[in-house]
């Protein structure tokens, strides 16, 4: 395959990535039955299309710009901040994809995830202000601010280690600094095992959601209503797996009653960052070749 149909294929795999996780009905967030006072699901139709050409460059670019221009890229199509925390998950996804070797080895998916892991330990303060700019050009609520690296200011470290800084409070962040250990480790082995169950992808999507938001407190949450609300949203989304989720008629009915929970005015309980992880680990089985559904199966044998 030569680098421009690499490329334009990795590219293709963010781009669907990030449609399957807006199309399906994750408690809480934007879906096409379901919008937000300044975001519509059209709005993240436009948004996944716009980042296309960024990412089909991340081989050819450093992460920093590429992460900018998709940033850019969204704002010439949607109103608000659609997809910040999804962009600095998929640019190095794409970048370490586009590297030699980067998705051989479908089954345990070593060579991307090293390739990740080397995309990440090659970060620069260039990038770090690139991405800075980027999060000032999207401008996310409840970002505050902090009394080292503060992202209004201009970074003196590389991205991982500002990144690292701010891994306690921000799970995209906490990403940077583990080498997306909750990506692969948590989220793609959830997909792969709902996909492997015969779940139709938007009903694999939300069990992946609701397993991520279980195990871990989200961080829009946290930042935007504080600690002890995130930790209750956990707690009703174990509640709602316990229940059965996706797969029964009671779990369905659970996850209907948090998806109203969820929901107000400002949109302060929407588990953003949950959301964007979940959009990373469809990207991943995406790139690793899980769009059939015979290597589907047989990952969740393996």
């Amino acid at each position: 395959m030569s680098r421009a149909a690499r490329a334009a294929e990795v590219a293709a795999a963010a781009q669907l990535a990030c449609l399957l996780e807006a199309s399906a009905p994750k408690p809480g967030n934007v879906s096409p039955g379901a919008a937000f006072r300044d975001a519509t699901y059209e709005d993240f139709l436009a948004s996944a299309v716009a980042i296309g050409p960024a990412l089909a460059a991340a081989g050819q670019q450093p992460l920093g710009a590429t992460i900018r221009a998709a940033v850019e890229a969204t704002a010439r199509w949607a109103p608000s901040n659609t997809n910040l925390g999804l962009v600095l998950l998929l640019a190095p996804l794409a970048r370490a994809a586009l590297r030699p070797g980067g998705t051989e080895g479908k089954r345990g998916g070593a060579p991307l995830r090293s390739g990740l892991a080397a995309t990440l330990a090659e970060t620069t303060v260039a990038d770090a202000a690139e991405a800075y700019a980027a999060i000032r050009r999207a401008a996310p609520g409840g970002l505050g601010h902090t009394s080292e690296q503060d992202v209004t200011g201009t970074p003196t470290v590389t991205l991982r280690a500002a990144m690292a800084l701010a891994a306690g409070r921000d799970a995209i962040a906490r990403e940077y600094a583990t080498d997306f250990e909750t990506t692969f480790d948590a989220g793609v082995p959830a997909l792969r095992r709902a996909l492997a169950a015969g779940l139709a992808w938007r009903d694999a999507v939300v069990e992946t959601y609701l397993t991520l938001l279980a195990a871990w407190p989200d961080t829009h949450i946290a930042r935007k209503v504080g600690p002890e609300h995130a930790v209750h949203v956990q707690r009703r989304a174990r509640a709602v797996l316990d229940a059965g989720g996706v797969r029964t008629a009671a779990g369905r009915e659970t996850i209907g009653a948090l998806d109203r929970e969820l929901r107000d005015e400002r949109n302060t309980s929407n588990p953003g960052a949950t959301a964007d992880l979940t959009g990373a680990a469809i990207c991943v089985v995406l790139l690793e070749g899980g769009w059939r559904r015979g290597e589907q199966e047989a990952d969740g044998r393996a």
